[in-house]
């Protein structure tokens, strides 16, 4: 897992309530290998393209700059819905390495932790407040800052923001769950040869 410690870009802002799993990776691309490469253009798939597979020109993604986007800014309940990890897959192949919202569903927001994307939560009145800068400022950046745990916005405005403690840390190593039990093999393997030492399954 790539380690997450500050990323300063282009921040999209996404002004919907309720964006669930679905919408982010609708529910035939759930298979899809990750390092498929057409795997970018299920995020958000059926908002984005004509059945033919043209480009929707004023769907958000579509639209300069925010091809480019790292961070979205989104609204309230982002990621409801199915418990997919897909979704955030799709978010990661885009190239979105945050979220900042109000509030998330559960699942998806731990999802995002164990892969690699911040879930930012924010009061709704600063997302609005950001969001509102972004439109703007085409093109606006903003900095979310995982060590000091701080969002900087488009007018340097700074934003406090919490993470579970083990969260943080993981996300800083970049160490996924099978990363943090590889840390310890040392030890499981200490306890397996002391185990079958001490317990014999012979009669």
């Amino acid at each position: 897992m790539e380690p997450f410690r500050k990323l300063t870009g282009i921040a999209l802002p996404f002004d919907e309530a309720n964006v669930d799993t679905n919408q982010l990776c609708p529910t035939r691309f759930n298979k899809v290998p990750i390092d498929d490469p057409t795997y970018p253009r299920i995020l958000f798939h059926d908002r984005r393209f004509h059945p033919g597979g043209s480009e929707k020109p004023d769907f958000i993604l579509n639209r300069e700059p925010y091809r480019e986007a790292k961070i979205i800014v989104a609204d309230r309940n982002w990621g409801g819905g199915s418990s997919r990890e897909s979704a955030v897959y799709a978010l990661m192949a885009f190239g979105i390495r945050s979220v900042i919202a109000s509030g998330f569903g559960d699942i998806h927001f731990n999802n995002s932790l164990k892969n690699g994307l911040l879930p930012v939560r924010l009061p709704r009145e600063t997302v609005v407040h950001l969001r509102a800068q972004l439109h703007d400022e085409l093109g606006s950046e903003i900095s979310v800052d995982l060590e000091s745990q701080t969002v900087t916005g488009p007018d340097g405005a700074e934003y406090s923001f919490d993470i579970p403690p083990i969260s943080k840390k993981c996300l800083l190593l970049g160490l996924d769950d099978i990363g943090r039990t590889q840390n310890h093999n040392d030890e499981i393997g200490e306890f397996k040869r002391r185990y079958f030492e001490e317990v014999s399954f012979l009669p």
